[in-house]
């Protein structure tokens, strides 16, 4: 961002201003300034002298001064800038400094390339620039805990302002305001106002002793710039700079941002066609030119066969209509066997006026028969399963895909049951885990310096985007056989790096065999009734009708509840209840962390707000959903079970996502009861018994912890006892779920921010939580730090 600013500005003058320490003279005027705040999370703390760095790396001026916030040093410069006859652009949308604007002054919203003069002020607060100190110091700030005037929100003061004048006209004239409650507050707090003022009041004198001259723009100096970017790894943005500014890189640098590749002597191609073959533009991993081809022939396809037998390996991929591999029809086969080829073998292309699909009869395959509406240039269905089923099943041709479950799953409808396998999308999560993601587009960005033709370029986007198989033949080609190319070049490179990486053994004995197992499950699928589903629906939308009456008599009026804006006014502006804070948008914050505090404090309305907000999700995202999601052909519903998205290893399940199904309500319980077994069969819940506590216990040597799994001990409650301070008899289940929240995120090393997060506590009580914790096993905390300084020292 401060990149763009430098580039983008007309100014000669720029600087970046920081707050030091949270106390600064407000503390002396107020004691309990901002004292409502949790510290930073532990994570950004290392990230502040960082930014600073980065600052000093682009050579922009920084300033900060002991006992002054950065909102000081703006006005203070601003000042200083227009009395010497310069326009001013703040760049910040934090309302605090729209008390500056002036004709001269104007704020920059960076994230939303929106300017903010006096206008703005105006529809932000109700009042201009000169008035914004009088209203902020009635509505007070709940984020810096100037206290205000209870009860009077920023529209409330905005008229009050408008109507008297300024603060001190109003305070003194308070007698006149109509509303008792107001009347009242104002005259009883009118001290508050006057404190409120001095705090939300920017000093514009402060002494600072560098001068305008020293913000003005320098260019880089090359040599610090890149040594930051380098230490930094920021490999990707050392020649977006280098072009930038115009510097030259460094060696060291250069080198740091090589990307492995098919071949190190990538040139670009020329465009050509020939006989239904095309010289891909794009692709610049050479060997030689990139050929592709539309196979349209029962002999060109056997042609292809007899190469895949030569070549000993395959890869292959689908194109289709949905991403659904249980409903989706085969629009079309994507082979290759070598890098730079390719060929593309269409068969369910149609005419976009044609509603002509695929019958899967009884869901074991598709209908071979083919359909009407096709386009010509195809060979049929039938035919082309028949030339391919043979060596796709060849127990001796490798077949490589890029998330190959979805391919088989496709294939296996159409009598063809792929084996043996490879997957690029596998092989690249084994060797780069978490590193990045292993979509083939990002692969191959990554690993063969190369962008991808996107699907929204042959398909279309928006209203417009069709679906594969009304894509003409000449755009799907490119498309299509890029797929398979992309995959085979990808092969190339991973396969090598595994055997490099050390990790054949984990590809081959986990996450390999794995495929087939997960292919098994999701075809078969998990039964749900649906008559379980649809009652529950019936009963959690009569619950949210209720709820919304009882609603709409708290607040006085109906409204829509399901809306944060409406929600927003009813709560802060109509009921006057405390803690409102508008966002960007200029609506009022509603989100569970603020609900919470208002029931917290006592008050019925968001509760009953939080109860339609679980009934409401609850049908949306389960019951109603659970039932759509019904194959109509299986009567089950056929989740996605995803091997390389979590980056602890363990699966994810998607489409719909069977693990995220509630449990800790009754509600939710009630759900989990519409998954059954077949007659015959049982559903068997099985997990590993607190697996990772035990590996830490052995491999940290906790004594306290072996002996607690040696005498069959309940851990999390045993934890639960000593951090909260509670007996283990009569335990309330959610002090346990806790303790297990904290003993499992410690493992992963949790910091206070998140753990609070996690709890819904403040940070201070989840730090103590954690120290408590490394009290009682000061073994966990050593472990923790000597693995920590092993690996860095190697």
């Amino acid at each position: 961002m401060l990149m763009k600013l430098v580039e983008d500005t007309d100014a000669d003058h720029i600087a970046v201003l920081f707050d030091t320490k949270r106390k600064t003279f407000r503390n002396d005027i107020y004691e309990d300034y901002k004292a409502n705040r949790d510290a930073p999370p532990e994570e950004l703390i290392p990230q502040f002298a960082l930014v600073r760095e980065a600052t000093d790396a682009l050579n922009v001026a920084r300033l900060e001064i002991e006992g002054y916030e950065a909102d000081d040093l703006i006005a203070t410069y601003a000042r200083h800038a227009t009395e010497a006859g310069a326009d001013v652009t703040i760049v910040s949308s934090d309302k605090d400094l729209m008390q500056l604007v002036t004709d001269k002054v104007t704020m920059y919203d960076a994230m939303k390339n929106k300017r903010i003069g006096p206008d703005e002020v105006v529809e932000k607060f109700g009042v201009g620039p000169d008035r914004v100190v009088d209203v902020q110091s009635l509505a007070g700030d709940s984020t810096d805990n100037v206290p205000g005037i209870y009860g009077i929100g920023i529209k409330t003061a905005a008229q009050l302002i408008n109507d008297f004048g300024d603060l001190d006209s109003l305070l003194a004239r308070a007698e006149e305001v109509k509303q008792p409650k107001k009347r009242e507050s104002l005259i009883n707090e009118a001290d508050a106002a006057r404190v409120s003022r001095q705090l939300v009041t920017l000093k514009d004198d402060v002494p600072v002793e560098m001068p305008l001259s020293d913000f003005q723009i320098k260019q880089p100096e090359s040599e610090q710039l890149f040594d930051f970017l380098s230490k930094m790894e920021f490999k990707s943005l050392v020649s977006v700079v280098a072009n930038k500014y115009g510097l030259t890189v460094p060696e060291t640098s250069r080198n740091s941002n090589a990307i492995s590749s098919v071949d190190a002597d990538r040139t670009d191609t020329t465009p050509e066609q020939t006989d239904g073959k095309s010289r891909h533009p794009k692709l610049k991993a050479a060997p030689g030119d990139t050929t592709y081809e539309l196979v349209q022939t029962t002999d060109a396809l056997k042609s292809w066969v007899d190469h895949i037998y030569k070549q000993g390996s395959v890869a292959v991929d689908t194109e289709t209509t949905s991403l659904d591999s249980m409903t989706a029809d085969l629009v079309g086969i994507c082979l290759s066997c070598e890098p730079g080829e390719g060929c593309y073998v269409p068969l369910g292309h149609r005419q976009a006026e044609s509603q002509g699909g695929f019958d899967f009869g009884d869901g074991g395959s598709g209908d071979l028969s083919g359909s009407t509406g096709l386009l010509p240039g195809q060979i049929s269905m039938g035919e082309a399963i028949a030339i391919l089923k043979p060596v796709l099943e060849d127990p001796s041709i490798l077949k490589i895909g890029q998330n190959i479950k979805y391919d088989m799953q496709i294939l296996a409808r159409y009598g063809i049951e792929i084996t043996p396998i490879d997957d690029t999308m596998l092989l690249s999560y084994v060797t780069e885990g978490g590193l990045h993601g292993h979509g083939m587009d990002s692969m191959a960005s990554r690993h063969l310096d190369y962008e991808t033709i996107k699907f929204s370029t042959v398909a279309g986007s928006g209203k417009s985007k069709v679906t594969f198989d009304l894509v003409p033949l000449d755009k799907a080609l490119d498309y299509a056989a890029e797929d398979a190319d992309i995959t085979c070049r990808l092969h190339h490179v991973l396969k090598q790096k595994l055997v490099e990486d050390r990790l054949v053994t984990v590809y081959e004995t986990l996450e390999r065999p794995l495929i087939s197992v997960l292919d098994t499950m999701e075809r078969t699928g998990i039964k749900v009734d649906s008559n379980v589903l649809s009652s529950l629906s019936r009963d959690f939308a009569a619950r949210i009708a209720d709820l919304e009456i009882e609603i709409h008599e708290l607040a006085g009026r109906p409204f829509n509840v399901a809306s944060p804006k409406q929600l927003g006014e009813v709560l802060f502006d109509d009921l006057g209840l405390p803690g409102g804070k508008k966002g960007k948008t200029g609506a009022y914050g509603t989100g569970v962390d603020v609900l919470d505090v208002l029931v917290a404090d006592g008050h019925e309305l968001p509760t009953k707000v939080l109860e339609f907000r679980q009934f409401s999700k609850l049908k949306s995202t389960y019951t109603d959903t659970l039932i759509e999601q019904i194959n109509p052909t299986t009567g089950r519903v056929h989740t996605s079970y995803a091997q390389a998205v979590a980056s602890t290893g363990r699966l994810s399940s998607s489409d719909p996502n069977l693990q995220n199904i509630p449990i800790r309500t009754e509600e939710g319980r009630k759900i989990r009861t519409a998954f059954i077994p077949d007659d015959g069969y049982t559903l068997l819940s099985a997990d590993y018994s607190q697996i990772e506590l035990r590996l830490l216990a052995h491999v940290a040597d906790i004594d306290a912890l072996k002996e607690a799994f040696h005498n069959n001990l309940d851990v999390h409650a045993m934890t639960a006892s000593q951090v909260f301070d509670v007996p283990i008899e009569g335990m309330d289940p959610m002090v346990r779920r806790n303790a297990k929240a904290i003993n499992f995120g410690i493992i992963y090393g949790i910091s206070a921010f998140g753990l609070a997060r996690q709890l819904n506590i403040s940070n201070g009580e989840a730090k103590a939580y954690i120290e408590a914790y490394f009290e009682r096993y000061p073994g966990i905390r050593q472990y923790m730090d000597e693995t920590i300084a092993h690996a860095k020292e190697y």
